[in-house]
């Protein structure tokens, strides 16, 4: 029954029950933490073979190259060709970095604040304006890089199948100085959005202002499932080709949460003459990257299906948490009307809309009782959430049972925010 239908009588006894359970928890001493979306420990625990899949004497790559010294700028043969394939693009389109794909991004903006992002390009740095579309729900690591490099964010609102084209074509197509756009196109963080092919072509092949407009699309989720029947992502550097931008897209990946959180493997791929000029600018940062985990990751995963078959193990893991999350807000408030919320088929996250006005009010409450949520506002730019409702909920790393405790108090404290905004609206 909608919450706002509710008889006097019957809100403050709803009221005054939901009280008592918040009470209770508070009692409960709990501390439990669901900000970020990090891989649990039995996810790491897949992939522990890393750590003894090279033997003592197992240290060169299959051209004799030795991974334990310098070298190697652009990644070793055996990681490129297995990366290559997963990120759908040619070897020499295909940079092999350190372990954090979020560097990589951060260092490319640097590139073009400082150089620009490609030879003939001006530096964003010399430019007076520089604006950045930001879809929005979205990662808000990828806003505080803008944030930090002083460039200018416009909130775009996401769709279910992608961001809005209408706002996004009119708005590249006016202003010069947009010069890209955030996109996570696979499971999107937050809201589980899988950016159809129709998306993805339109990005690729819109008209902008600015001829040095980059997509910097972050596909961090791309294998990421919970059903048998994944959601299909057109390669974006391909439809850019066919549309006859190839060097318009920077794609991301990494290992991160398929093998070590904080030991992975990060990836970058784009047009070859887009790479060649990264290349160029990984001469001045680095004398190589860590090639003994590129040799211990093409050991592990010896072909894309073997990464495949890997993450069937995560789903079993991560599965029966998003299952949680989705049947306690079902039970609890589905029939309220007070909130709204994804079902995401993959990923990592759970996307929570509240009513209007109420979500920092709801984060603080939990937090009280012992549950921390992330922020409300992070999922936009400036942590801003114009209608401040939208909360990112994280149940990856906590076990099930701590993610049902969870839920049952951010169940209780929707329900009083959403009555106390009733009575007092």
């Amino acid at each position: 029954m909608d919450l706002a239908a509710f008889s006097t009588e019957d809100i403050n006894k709803l009221e005054s029950e939901l009280k008592l359970r918040y009470e209770d928890f508070k009692a409960r001493g709990l501390e439990l933490d669901m900000t970020r979306g990090k891989p649990s420990p039995e996810q790491l625990d897949l992939a522990l073979g890393l750590l003894s899949c090279t033997g003592e004497n197992d240290y060169k790559t299959e051209n004799g190259v030795d991974c334990r010294n310098y070298g190697g700028l652009d990644g070793i043969p055996e990681a490129k060709r297995l990366f290559s394939e997963y990120m759908g693009v040619s070897p020499e389109e295909l940079i092999i970095g350190g372990n954090s794909s979020l560097k990589m991004m951060h260092d490319t903006f640097i590139t073009a604040v400082i150089h620009g992002t490609g030879d003939d390009a001006a530096p964003w740095g010399t430019l007076p304006k520089v604006r950045f579309l930001c879809p929005s729900p979205g990662y808000d690591r990828h806003f505080s890089i803008c944030e930090y490099l002083g460039i200018e964010m416009i909130p775009i609102e996401m769709n279910s199948d992608g961001p809005d084209m209408d706002m996004v074509e009119k708005l590249t197509g006016e202003d010069d100085a947009v010069k890209g756009i955030w996109c996570v196109p696979k499971y999107s963080n937050p809201t589980g959005t899988v950016y159809s092919d129709e998306i993805v072509d339109s990005l690729a092949g819109m008209k902008t202002k600015a001829e040095d407009f980059r997509i910097f699309w972050d596909n961090a989720y791309a294998v990421h499932h919970f059903t048998e029947t994944p959601g299909q992502l057109k390669n974006m550097l391909a439809a850019c080709k066919n549309a006859g931008n190839p060097e318009r897209v920077y794609m991301f990946g990494s290992t991160s949460k398929i093998s070590f959180g904080g030991a992975g493997v990060a990836m970058m791929a784009g047009s070859k003459k887009s790479m060649d000029y990264i290349r160029k600018q990984l001469a001045f940062q680095t004398i190589g990257p860590d090639k003994l985990n590129q040799l211990r990751h093409a050991r592990f995963f010896e072909d894309v299906q073997a990464i495949e078959n890997h993450m069937i193990k995560h789903a079993e893991i991560l599965k029966p948490k998003f299952e949680a999350v989705l049947s306690i807000l079902d039970k609890e408030i589905s029939d309220m009307n007070t909130a709204s919320w994804t079902r995401p088929e993959g990923g990592y996250f759970v996307s929570l809309d509240t009513m209007d006005g109420c979500a920092d009010s709801i984060v603080t409450m939990a937090a009280e009782a012992g549950v921390k949520l992330t922020p409300a506002g992070s999922t936009f730019p400036y942590m801003k959430d114009p209608r401040n409702r939208n909360i990112r909920l994280a149940p990856s790393f906590p076990p099930v049972e701590d993610v049902k405790l969870a839920m049952e108090l951010l169940a209780i404290c929707i329900q009083l925010v959403s009555i106390d905004k009733i009575i007092n609206k």
